[in-house]
């Protein structure tokens, strides 16, 4: 593997929330990971619509964009740079985590970061892997390749000003999501893709596992839909108490 270089640059994080950016994971011809009724990305985007409407509901000062608002393929490299030049102060990006056991449950959020275990590096590539889908993705990811370990040694140098606030939002939301009934993973951290050249606080979410019988029917209704958003918003409440906002 060549050397990936970054012309990321970095800044503080800002201790403001006017502009938060939602992103659903997957879309148009990349569907996700699928169970027996549901593809991953029409729940995600299920989601993050409610999800946007009850965060301008309760802080109308709050602007709140969607990386997509349909069933379109953004690439990964596109969802961060739409943050940027929205001057985004927040970032998550919404999907569902698949297992070959489907007895495989559970909620977990990833911030940015260098990936500890076999589990966290398997997860990333599957969600990275999209990337081979994109066109002269060599050149577009500088060399990265999705499904060699190595390539993620180099998040370990990224998001020094964001690390600790993103692990501080992971946390506060994924303290809410499995607070009633969900069985909690943890918080961890992992060399994702789509928030590699992110800025301000950013992870990514991992509302359940499609290919769960019982997960997948939860997160494919709208009550589990509504359910899930509203205890996002209780997360996203309490970081901002977190953080003095």
């Amino acid at each position: 593997m060549g050397i990936w270089l970054f012309t990321t640059s970095f800044v503080y994080p800002k201790k403001s929330l006017k502009r938060i950016i939602l992103d659903p994971g997957h879309g148009g011809k990349d569907p996700g990971a699928h169970g027996k009724t549901y593809k991953e990305k029409n729940i995600t985007l299920a989601i993050a619509l409610e999800l946007k409407k009850r965060i301008e509901e309760k802080y109308p000062e709050t602007e709140v964009l969607l990386t997509r608002t349909g069933d379109e393929f953004i690439e990964l490299d596109d969802r961060a740079s739409f943050a940027k030049k929205k001057n985004a102060d927040l970032f998550i990006s919404i999907h569902c985590n698949a297992n070959p056991n489907s007895e495989a449950k559970g909620i977990e959020v990833y911030s940015i970061g260098v990936n500890s275990s076999p589990e966290n590096l398997r997860i990333a590539q599957r969600e990275n892997s999209v990337i081979l889908l994109e066109k002269n993705y060599k050149e577009r990811y500088e060399g990265f390749d999705p499904n060699s370990p190595e390539s993620y040694i180099i998040f370990s140098l990224l998001q020094q000003f964001t690390i600790k606030q993103s692990l501080k939002l992971a946390t506060k939301i994924q303290e809410a999501v499995t607070e009633n009934a969900g069985i909690d993973r943890g918080v961890k951290q992992a060399g994702f893709l789509v928030l590699r050249r992110n800025t301000v606080p950013s992870i990514l979410l991992e509302t359940g596992f499609i290919t769960n019988p019982d997960e997948e029917k939860k997160l494919g209704s709208k009550s589990g839909q509504r359910e899930i958003s509203q205890e996002i918003l209780k997360g996203f409440e309490n970081y901002r108490k977190s953080v003095g906002i």
